[in-house]
């Protein structure tokens, strides 16, 4: 007998939107581990409103923001507008963020203003590490051996809006074939995005995107973007495994550093053996010398960081697939940077997860 093609909705239902979500649910695993990063940070948080504890409008609970940022990135939403279109029914997303079934989803102009507010006070830096302390209480961090690597990022511009500085193109003629440089141009929409290419890459408008993982599970350590330029590379590498070292604060510790021949430079070797770095640089020695010791590339533990040095590409891959790192939507280094520190923490989150997932199997 065939059913009637008939649509009744009751006026009142006693479902809990915890129901709708199929407990084997791949964001359950992670809604838990960002809540207990969120719980360390509520007094950072708090301390964010302290000058709207007097009055005036309340914001966006900075809990239910960072969560909503997540999703875009772990679901690939490219806008505020789009995100907040999805949640309106989704009750997926409402779930992960915190929003009941009846409440009312914020204006996307109101969330990019709210989320201002997150750049100005570093919280996505803080989530960032609030999660890395997960993993190290997880036993998932080696502390002492890491790799290093770039990648270029497609800045939100175009070449045509690449003009000259001293205003003698208004028309944007000089983008018919004429020479430009970084010098004597720069973007009208991106101040910060330069004219980059490397190895086989045409040039195009572009940051340079740096991270630092652990050689334990791939696990990223620090991130950051910077201007793109040829030696934003090793400068970026400097800092960032020199703020290991300080973290780990033990002398006795042996800290090794891989990467790619692109950082075999004398000056970088010495500035790691100075910072008492073992470095574990690919050799580069395609007609010259290599400045890494021969010593030190026969080492076994050098064999091991070669291999290990892989596993930030994975960071990158996922960056750039699912995160949309490969051209950002969002213009300036410091919106671009807090994105691209965000899609970190969301990719060590979701290799979190899998690594919980598979312990269990191996023990």
């Amino acid at each position: 007998m065939r059913a009637s093609d008939t649509y009744t909705e009751s006026l009142f239902t006693m479902s809990k939107l915890e129901d709708f979500i199929p407990q084997n649910h791949p964001l359950r695993p992670i809604r838990k581990m960002v809540n207990e990063a969120l719980a360390r940070l509520e007094g950072f948080l708090t301390s964010m409103y302290a000058a709207q504890s007097q009055g005036g409008r309340p914001a966006i609970a900075p809990e239910k923001l960072l969560r909503a940022m997540l999703l875009q990135v772990f679901y690939s939403i490219r806008s505020e507008r789009q995100l907040m279109e999805q949640t309106r029914y989704n009750l997926l997303f409402r779930w992960f963020i915190g929003l009941a079934m009846d409440d009312p989803v914020w204006v996307p102009t109101v969330f990019t203003k709210n989320r201002a507010r997150l750049l100005e006070h570093d919280a996505v830096v803080e989530l960032f590490n609030e999660v890395l302390m997960l993993a190290e209480r997880r036993d998932l961090l080696s502390g002492e051996h890491f790799s290093v690597d770039g990648t270029l990022i497609q800045a939100w511009a175009s070449h045509k809006s690449f003009v000259r500085k001293d205003g003698n193109d208004p028309d944007g003629d000089d983008f018919k074939g004429k020479p430009r440089s970084n010098d004597t141009h720069a973007s009208r929409t991106d101040d910060d995005a330069r004219l980059y290419s490397k190895g086989n890459t045409g040039s195009e408008l572009r940051y340079m995107g740096h991270t630092l993982s652990d050689n334990r599970h791939g696990l990223i350590a620090s991130a950051v973007v910077t201007i793109a330029d040829g030696h934003a590379e090793r400068e970026a590498a400097k800092a960032m495994i020199d703020d290991a070292v300080q973290a780990h604060n033990d002398p006795e510790a042996t800290i090794t550093l891989g990467a790619d021949k692109g950082y075999d430079a004398r000056e970088f070797i010495d500035a790691l053996t100075d910072m008492k770095v073992i470095p574990h640089v690919a050799q580069n020695t395609s007609g010259r010398r290599s400045a890494v010791p021969d010593e030190i590339a026969n080492t076994e533990g050098y064999s091991i960081s070669q291999q290990k040095r892989k596993l930030i590409e994975q960071g990158f891959g996922w960056a750039k697939t699912i995160g949309n790192m490969r051209q950002v939507m969002v213009r300036g280094l410091e919106k671009v940077d807090q994105m691209f520190v965000l899609t970190m923490a969301a990719y060590n989150l979701t290799r979190m997860r899998t690594l919980g997932q598979l312990r269990p199997e191996a023990a």
